[in-house]
């Protein structure tokens, strides 16, 4: 995330996941990591279990509220008045480590000069939180060590999503949390390989482990490495490569295991996008959404009929090898990528296996240049980077004496509002996220038949107060309307949303959820505001 480099560096965790069981206090915002991280979630368990302090902010009565000491239930994107409020509370009441900061960071009294705007009662009418429970936020999280933060797409998905992960930067450093055991700011990554795709390069600015394209030394390291000449300034961002096609800019696309007509913002938009395109290719496993759209289908194979490495959320690279053969002609991405390369008159792709590939990874990127598939074979946990020499055990706790730019900088914030308000024709605010039993769009888990049992349809949840007030019942088939389009839906009505948000995931072609959420855009991220779109729900003739 843009906003986490500032302070930190790339946006991954800073710390490890069995670290969380042993922090003494866990903030959670923006998470539902029962349902999307099962797995750490056991982590929170374990360390709620030993005594340790939760708290939680979320919109949605979510499952970890049962364990939370405090629920922080604020209005869908005003993180940053909660975060600035808290961190108020902290430098007023005197609970900033100051020798932390003396020694590690910059630009405190620029903080504290902005924190003048965020005293309780603004907070208080701008989140819907009781200005007391942002009081013991702050002293419990402060006050508690050590302390971890957790969130996901729950912060980073608005169109101020930068200045949320800068928030929590903010925290961590006023409060001493970063760089040691059990503390850090930690994205929990929504998908399997997320993390090694950026670390890959598959981000617009970037080379791999985050070399800048626009650092010349850098750009020469690669031109030379790969006998060629390269941009000199950072290529488009995927939303705006789906604005491009209605300006001819960008005429062709080649899309590996995507499916964008499900999983962005203002499908309608993206369908339409893809048709004004010259030529459109997709490598996926299945006929997916977008590739019914292609011109030209390219079967890739599973990650079990492949050899490769995935880098999970905490930065740890782990071999994947091939347990089966590829399903009818479907082939390796790699492999396919290589080929077209070559037909094309590329040179440098000339590549035998997954493990030459690696090799030219570590030559190329310090982070990591001590892995190869030797000694993933030897150490099959894998190591975390940064290891950057082959004798190097890799990096448990990034931080630990200096950030990656020095001194962690102070930033200071002033809050943006989402960009959708309710209004009298949207008089309802819609959140999205995700569902235990399905993956993303559903590629995958929507052609297990018991997934589909456990949950076969996407439903619009809404609070008992708004259904009543809509003289709608629990399972009836209603329209949930944006400014954007309309999609049908089942009503669920729950007590997990309050009064004025519903909420859907986005796993089903059935009930496109993303059909109705808002494109507007982070300025820096350009990631778009998923999680906050106004909505009106009417009953199905």
């Amino acid at each position: 995330m843009a906003g986490l480099v500032t302070a930190f560096g790339s946006g991954a965790m800073t710390n490890s996941i069995h670290e969380i069981g042993d922090a003494a206090c866990i903030f959670a915002i923006g998470t539902n990591t029962s349902d999307a991280h099962p797995v750490i979630a056991l982590e929170i368990v374990k360390a709620t279990s030993k005594g340790a302090k939760l708290i939680v902010a979320n919109p949605l009565e979510i499952k970890l509220v049962r364990l939370a000491d405090l629920w922080l239930q604020h209005k869908p994107g005003t993180d940053v008045a909660l975060l600035m409020a808290m961190m108020r509370v902290i430098v007023d009441e005197g609970l900033a480590d100051l020798s932390f900061i003396e020694e590690r960071c910059e630009n405190l009294d620029a903080l504290k000069e902005s924190l003048k705007n965020y005293d309780l009662k603004f907070a208080e009418e701008v989140t819907g939180v009781p200005g007391q429970l942002i009081v013991e936020a702050a002293r419990m999280y402060a006050g508690t060590s050590p302390a971890t933060i957790l969130y996901t797409m729950g912060v980073t998905q608005h169109t101020h999503g930068t200045d949320n992960v800068i928030a929590l930067a903010n925290l961590a450093m006023l409060t001493g949390n970063i760089g040691k055991p059990s503390t850090g700011v930690n994205p929990l990554r929504g998908q399997n390989n997320v993390q090694g795709a950026c670390d890959m390069g598959a981000l617009p600015n970037v080379y791999t482990a985050y070399q800048s394209v626009a650092d010349e030394k850098v750009r020469a390291k690669f031109e030379e490495a790969w006998g060629t000449s390269l941009p000199e300034t950072p290529g488009l961002t995927l939303t705006q490569i789906f604005q491009a096609p209605h300006s001819d800019q960008i005429k062709a696309i080649y899309l590996v295991g995507e499916n964008p007509v499900l999983s962005d913002a203002d499908t309608d938009h993206i369908e339409k996008a893809l048709g004004d395109l010259d030529f459109l290719v997709v490598q996926d496993l299945f006929l997916t959404e977008t590739a019914r759209l292609a011109d030209v289908v390219l079967p890739g194979a599973s990650f079990a009929e492949k050899d490769g490495t995935f880098t999970n959320t905490e930065r740890r690279v782990q071999m994947v090898r091939q347990a089966v053969e590829p399903v009818g002609d479907s082939k390796p991405d790699w492999w396919i990528t290589c080929q077209i390369a070559r037909r094309m008159g590329a040179l440098g792709f000339g590549f035998q296996n997954p493990s030459d590939i690696m090799d030219e990874i570590a030559r190329l990127s310090p982070s990591y240049g001590g892995i190869s598939y030797e000694r993933l074979e030897r150490e099959p946990a894998g190591p975390q980077w940064p290891c950057p020499t082959p004798e190097h055990q890799g990096t448990a706790i990034l931080h630990t004496q200096t950030f990656t730019r020095g001194k962690g900088h102070f930033t200071p914030l002033e809050y943006k509002p989402p960009m959708e308000q309710p209004d009298d024709e949207y008089p309802l605010t819609m959140t999205t996220g995700r569902s235990p039993y399905h993956f993303h769009t559903g590629t995958m888990t929507r052609k297990v038949k018991g997934l589909n049992q456990l949950m076969g349809e996407g439903p619009v949840e809404i609070s008992p107060f708004d259904a009543e007030s809509l003289s709608i019942s629990d399972g009836e088939m209603v329209k949930v309307i944006s400014r954007r389009g309309e999609v049908t839906a089942r009503a669920k009505v729950t007590d997990v949303c309050p009064a004025g948000l519903t909420y859907m995931t986005f796993h089903f072609a059935e009930s496109p959820a993303n059909r109705l959420t808002n494109p507007a855009f982070d300025p820096v991220s350009k990631i778009p505001e998923y999680k906050v779109s106004t909505v009106r729900i009417e009953k199905v003739a």
